[in-house]
């Protein structure tokens, strides 16, 4: 006699009971294949394993966590403005790494612009296309300036990019996620000004919805003028790693440098940019 197929488990979440930085990392973060990327392109171009890592606009120290349990020679610097987001990433990633760890991990409530000591890095990383919150040229050559004084003479810089031809339009998209939906908001673009306000919400199976659990506002750059820029401030080479397709039109996860790219709809890359000796 065959046994009677198990029930699933309806998802306890709901929009009082979740946690949004929870949410967050379940559904944007990929800790462990960004520092796989990192480790394979600095050991590609360096011939070396990197130790000293930056994590500007950090949040919870998430990807600061990864990088010190990789090696035990590794140390993380995560700068961020907002305290209570470092806050919440000490109570539940920092405090359960070993004493080991915690203590090559340094979380820092400063503004990029203004890194004081989290200086002499071999890597630095600006992810989550977090330097978007710099609305004009001048602005973000600032960053980038700061970035490139911040590295080692063979420091390299990892920032990711999103793009297409949706990047400049008013969308809304849903993501199912394990107990709740992740939706992405794309609200009242301005092609005058390139400036754009998006948000994350999270729905979930009892109706309830964590309205605006992040808002951004945002200028939306192109991939030739984030390479200039990098370009202007000393970085060089400057080169994209473009993601391969899996063969049912998404991506494969595996990212490779390019000068081709394709005209998609959404693209997420990489970008690398090498401090010239």
């Amino acid at each position: 006699m065959s046994k009677k197929p198990k029930k699933k488990k309806k998802s306890k979440l709901t929009a009082k009971t979740a946690c949004k930085h929870d949410l967050y990392e379940r559904s944007v973060q990929n800790v462990e294949a960004e520092i796989d990327f990192i480790d394979r392109v600095y050991k590609k171009r360096r011939n070396k394993r990197p130790e000293t890592m930056r994590e500007d606009f950090c949040g919870t120290a998430n990807t600061c966590c990864e990088w010190v349990r990789r090696r035990s020679t590794n140390e993380a610097f995560g700068l961020d403005i907002d305290q209570p987001t470092l806050d919440w990433g000490h109570q539940h990633h920092i405090s359960k790494l070993t004493p080991d760890q915690q203590a090559r991990i340094h979380t820092l409530n400063r503004n990029v612009l203004d890194p004081d000591d989290a200086t002499d890095m071999d890597c630095i990383l600006a992810m989550n296309f977090s330097y978007w919150c710099f609305h004009t040229r001048e602005e973000l050559k600032a960053y980038f300036k700061t970035v490139y004084a911040s590295l080692k003479p063979d420091g390299i810089f990892f920032l990711d990019f999103y793009g297409g031809s949706e990047a400049f339009l008013d969308v809304e998209e849903e993501r199912d996620q394990d107990g709740f939906t992740y939706v992405w908001e794309q609200d009242k673009f301005n092609p005058i000004t390139g400036k754009v306000k998006c948000y994350i919400h999270f729905d979930f199976p009892d109706g309830s919805r964590m309205k605006r659990a992040f808002s951004y506002d945002w200028r939306v750059w192109t991939l030739p003028e984030i390479r200039d820029i990098l370009a202007e401030c000393g970085f060089g080479p400057v080169t994209v790693y473009w993601e391969g397709d899996d063969g049912d039109g998404g991506g494969n996860g595996i990212f490779k440098p390019t000068e081709n790219g394709e005209a998609c709809e959404t693209f997420v890359c990489y970008i690398v940019a090498e401090r010239a000796n």
